[in-house]
């Protein structure tokens, strides 16, 4: 076993509250400047592709998405071009597998033998007043399966106010263990896959637990419990918010061992051949 990271107090907040923020826990310069540097070289290609006219600027790390708007204002599409690649930005893989989160991870769930959920990482662009992407309330057991055990890294690129919407936590409710959800939200048509997914009495769920949105910056680190309840928060400011998230799991937990450390929706699963009980149709 590694050493310890996390203080005693961040694993009693952890296991309690379900979600910790671990301030500063990535270095800028070496650890999360480089994924911003090549999001800001890919858009500078994509630039040039489409012919789309943007003032030319250095590199830096608070502006390093600038031109992003009015490339989505040219063609939405080119948005998910930019999602899909940044994904693959050796800077962001080597960040996933630090040795570090391991440790953390190691730490908060008492075991040597820590996985990483393929198809279960990327780097979310969520743009402003956009309803289609945004993740409504769920867990995240739910939507990547793997193991109960499992644990959310979610890291800003950038430093995120209230309007930008943070990530909505409902501290305490991993509690409540697994919870049924609708596959289709009839509020939102347009969604699917997991974005259709609407949770059983969402409502009162919320109001039970009621909700946190800490606010971050780039180098913190937000963990969440696989069955902590959470959702995007609304973005009503003028820039993207730009997140990164990964998923850890523990080989050794029975409820993986059980399902073969199956993955869900990215992966091609259906939540109802796995966990059928779980499914409202």
């Amino acid at each position: 076993m590694l050493n310890n990271l996390l203080t005693k107090e961040q694993v009693k907040d952890f296991k309690e509250y379900g979600y910790v923020v671990i301030k500063g826990f990535y270095d800028c310069s070496l650890e999360i400047e480089p994924i911003q540097y090549g999001i800001w070289k890919i858009l500078k290609i994509l630039f040039e592709k489409y012919h789309i006219e943007v003032e030319a600027k250095e590199f830096s790390p608070k502006t390093f998405d600038y031109g992003y708007q009015k490339l989505i204002s040219v063609n939405r599409r080119y948005g998910g071009e930019v999602y899909d690649a940044i994904k693959q930005i050796p800077a962001f893989m080597r960040l996933i597998s630090l040795e570090k989160n391991d440790q953390i991870f190691m730490q908060l769930r008492n075991t040597d033998t820590p996985a990483i959920a393929a198809a279960g990482y990327g780097i979310r662009i969520d743009n402003p007043h956009e309803e289609r992407y945004r993740s409504l309330w769920h867990y995240e057991y739910r939507d990547q399966l793997r193991s109960i055990d499992g644990i959310v890294f979610w890291s800003p690129l950038v430093a995120l106010t209230s309007g930008m919407g943070p990530v909505k936590i409902c501290p305490r409710s991993h509690l409540g263990g697994l919870r049924r959800s609708y596959l289709k939200d009839p509020d939102n048509l347009e969604k699917t896959g997991a974005y259709a997914m609407r949770l059983e009495n969402e409502a009162s769920l919320i109001a039970q637990y009621g909700t946190v949105a800490p606010l971050s910056e780039p180098g913190d680190l937000v963990l969440m419990d696989f069955l902590t309840l959470h959702s995007s928060g609304v973005n009503i400011s003028e820039r993207s918010r730009w997140s990164m998230q990964f998923r850890y799991f523990s080989f050794e937990d029975p409820s993986g061992i059980s399902i073969n450390w199956t993955g869900c929706v990215a992966n091609g699963t259906q939540l109802k051949d796995i966990h059928p009980e779980l499914v409202i149709d």
